[in-house]
C-alpha cells in the first residue's frame, strides 16, 4: 500500500505507517515516556541507588544489540552499575544483549527486570557515566541506523527488481541491488511487514545505494518496524 500524505496517517501496525514531517519526534517520545510508571523496587535496588549516583536521561536514544538483531530503545536512568530503558516491543528471551550508544560504543548487559514497556539491566563491570551521558564521538552525530538483512522489492519506474535492506533509519535506508540506479532517481521499496516507501537515491557504490525517504518515520514507528522486519527473517 502506498504511503499517503504524512499529515493524514495513523500507525495501525503491520503494513501501514505514519511518517513524521512536523514537530519534534523525540519530544513526542519524551511525553509518552514520562507517562509510564516506574517499576517496583526492592530493598536491594533502593540500597544500590543510595550508594551510586543516578542520572535521569529522558530521551537518550540507543540500541539493544544481540548476536543477530538490533532493537531501538531510549535510556531513561543510568548509573555506573546499570541502566533502565524504554522499550517499544518485547525483548527476545534468553539471549545475550549489549547496549550500543549512538557513537558505536558497546557495553555488555545483564537482565534484571522487564515490564510495561520498560526494562532494567546491570553492567557486569562499572561503566564511566560520561560514556553514557555524553556518548563522545569524533564523528558528527547522525540518526540511529538499525542494521538489517531483509529482502525487499524495488520499483524504479516500470521496472521491478529484487533488493536487500542493509540498514534503516528514520530518514532513509541503505539497500543493495543488481539493478543499476542513478543519483536522485526516485524509487520505491516494499518488504513483508513494511509499507511501500518512496525515496531518492543519494549515493551509490558497488551495488550499494543510500536512499532518503520522502516521508520520515517517527522514532517509535522505526523501533516497531525494525522489530517486525527482524522477527520475519
Amino acid at each position: 500500500m502506498a504511503l499517503s500524505h504524512p499529515r493524514s496517517k495513523h500507525w495501525l501496525g503491520r503494513g501501514t505507517a505514519e511518517p513524521h514531517m512536523t514537530g519534534d519526534p523525540m519530544r513526542d517520545l519524551q511525553r509518552h515516556d514520562n507517562a509510564l510508571p516506574d517499576p517496583p523496587q526492592t530493598a536491594e535496588m533502593v540500597a544500590d541507588q543510595r550508594s551510586v549516583p543516578r542520572f535521569t536521561l529522558l530521551i537518550r536514544a540507543a540500541k539493544l544489540v544481540t548476536e543477530d538483531s538490533e532493537y531501538l530503545c531510549v535510556v531513561r536512568d543510568a548509573s555506573e552499575k546499570g541502566i533502565s530503558v524504554r522499550l517499544f516491543h518485547p525483548l527476545p528471551p534468553e539471549v545475550p544483549i549489549r547496549l550500543e550508544m549512538p557513537n558505536g560504543d558497546r557495553h555488555a548487559l545483564e537482565r534484571v527486570w522487564e515490564e510495561d514497556a520498560r526494562a532494567g539491566f546491570s553492567f557486569p563491570e562499572p561503566v564511566p557515566m560520561e560514556q553514557i551521558v555524553e556518548s563522545p564521538s569524533q564523528f558528527a552525530r547522525r540518526g540511529l541506523r538499525v542494521r538489517l538483512h531483509v529482502p525487499c522489492e524495488l520499483f524504479a519506474g516500470v521496472t521491478k527488481a529484487e533488493a536487500t535492506i542493509v540498514n534503516l533509519s528514520q530518514q532513509g535506508a541503505q539497500i543493495s541491488t543488481q539493478l543499476p540506479l542513478s543519483l536522485l532517481q526516485r524509487i520505491k521499496i516494499r518488504a513483508e511487514g513494511m509499507p511501500e516507501v518512496a525515496g531518492k537515491v543519494r549515493w551509490r557504490r558497488n551495488g550499494q545505494y543510500g536512499l532518503s525517504f520522502e516521508d520520515t518515520f517517527q522514532f517509535a514507528q522505526l523501533a516497531a518496524l525494525a522489530f517486525e522486519l527482524q522477527r520475519g527473517t
